[in-house]
């Protein structure tokens, strides 16, 4: 069995000997039972992986000593999913699958037909369950880079990365190409827009045409937006050779 991952700063991933405390310390003494001489993985969530074993344990904190370190290498081509919102809690399930799957940044996007709309005075509130969903997805999936998941996107803020993009494709039903058949850039950002329940508009498409955007189809079935991240990514995961 994998040993469990928890997160930790780069400074005490340094050092010989980590002490665990706070929240993640929390967990590992109290909830997993970590004991002395069991084997426990601590990263920083930018690459860094120091694979440790508990030398004293009480009822918040763990003290381990560092048995080797290993750093990831950025990914090339990043991954970077335009995720418009879902309805309910649909959001974090999207945000958790594309975690697990491997995406390196998930942008939330208010699109015109969103039904969910994230209030100004709910925001951050919202925003921080897709990033707490994000950074325990990516525990449970070990890895060593949490994904991104930066501040709601407008529609000219996707345009924008669209615009900086080595490839950028929006997912749309209607679309001639098959999102099977691209090519995908060895380095830089691969930018996909999911739209969503209720479809991206024209105005939407047109502006992200003009940015540079390719519209492709994803398969010969209509996923929920929810599932049609994952879906994609993964496509995208295995073309790059990441997988």
């Amino acid at each position: 069995m994998s040993p469990p991952v928890f997160l930790a700063g780069a400074d005490a991933l340094e050092r010989g000997t980590v002490v665990l405390d706070g929240p993640e310390g929390r967990h590992a003494a109290a909830v997993r039972r970590l004991r002395p001489g069991e084997r426990v993985d601590l990263t920083d969530g930018a690459g860094l992986l120091a694979e440790c074993v508990v030398t004293a344990a009480d009822r918040a904190s763990l003290t381990l000593d560092v048995l080797a370190r290993h750093r990831e290498p950025p990914p090339a081509p990043r991954i970077v999913v335009v995720q418009a919102l879902p309805k309910g809690d649909r959001g974090e399930l999207a945000v958790e699958t594309m975690t697990e799957a491997g995406v390196d940044a998930i942008v939330p996007w208010a699109a015109e037909r969103c039904v969910t709309r994230w209030r100004p005075e709910r925001r951050d509130k919202a925003l921080g369950r897709w990033r707490a969903t994000a950074r325990e997805a990516a525990k449970q999936a070990r890895r060593t880079r949490l994904p991104e998941v930066p501040d709601l996107a407008s529609t000219e803020d996707v345009a924008a990365r669209i615009a900086d993009a080595s490839l950028a494709l929006v997912l749309h039903e209607e679309a001639g190409a098959p999102l099977s058949g691209v090519e995908p850039p060895a380095a830089g950002d691969i930018v996909l827009v999911v739209g969503p329940e209720g479809g991206i508009t024209e105005g939407e498409l047109e502006r992200f045409a003009a940015a540079g955007g390719r519209a492709v189809r994803l398969g010969p079935t209509v996923l929920r937006t929810s599932t049609a991240g994952v879906a994609a990514g993964s496509v995208l995961l295995a073309a790059t050779g990441r997988w």
